[in-house]
């Protein structure tokens, strides 16, 4: 069996390269398979993983172009392996996701203050419970190809995030969080549904993007490139201010 490896350092002359690995494989994950590479053909192979089990999310990777957990993913002749997009590669397999991890800041994606504390009902966990099971593995954001025209875009990690704390009952005013995404947040997405099939635990960000959308027109705002258009927003009264009714 053949596996190509996008192999990468920053310090060498040639910078990214692929390597072919010929391996004897039967059915074995990617990370086994990446490990016996380790072990038996080339020791200064790079990549993460930890728990190996499909929980932490530390081995995310891409395979033919897809992102997968190593740990998960059944290796298959001819498979290329390559680190996630949309951040630094390190060394070969090896990214640096505090980046991608810095836009839950920027998103206000966490439990504020002001959070009630109280029992939540069974039914009232189930409304962010895939939420809360995210693995902080990045994959959906290597998926997301807004970041190749807007870097400064939140993205699909972070308002997945928002959502989960937007929708907790025990999250008393959610003004802050809701007015901290508009800009390079939800309307910037275009919703092409790339972030859905790659996440691990089944969690959808556009549809929470999408509901983040809907909370945003009840609280007053709306898509800015809709006000541009149409002259403008929402009056001192609450209601839509469509500007000059002359178009």
């Amino acid at each position: 069996m053949t596996v190509e490896v996008l192999r990468y350092c920053p310090a060498a002359p040639n910078g990214a390269q692929k390597i072919k690995y010929e391996i004897e494989a039967n059915n074995q994950t990617l990370l086994e398979v990446l490990t016996a590479i380790k072990t038996e053909y080339d020791a200064t192979l790079s990549f993460n993983s930890d728990c190996r089990s499909g929980v932490c999310g530390s081995c995310a990777m891409r395979v033919n172009g897809v992102e997968v957990l190593a740990c998960t993913y059944k290796v298959h002749d001819g498979d290329t392996v390559e680190p996630l997009r949309n951040m630094e590669v390190i060394r070969d397999l090896v990214v640096d996701s505090d980046h991608a991890l810095a836009f839950n800041k920027k998103a206000h994606a966490y439990g504020s203050v002001s959070a009630v504390t109280r029992n939540v009902t069974p039914e009232e966990e189930k409304v962010n419970e895939l939420q809360s099971a995210c693995i902080l593995c990045a994959s959906c954001y290597s998926a997301c190809p807004v970041y190749e025209v807007n870097s400064d875009f939140l993205g699909p990690f972070a308002l997945t995030r928002s959502w989960r704390y937007v929708s907790d009952v025990r999250e008393s005013d959610v003004s802050d969080k809701i007015a901290t995404i508009q800009d390079n947040g939800i309307w910037d997405c275009t919703l092409c549904n790339e972030c859905v099939p790659v996440c691990p635990v089944g969690i959808a960000p556009k549809q929470d993007i999408v509901m983040l959308r809907n909370k945003s027109g009840v609280m007053g705002y709306m898509d800015p490139s809709f006000s541009a258009n149409f002259g403008g927003g929402f009056g001192n009264d609450g209601t839509p201010d469509f500007g000059d009714p002359a178009f």
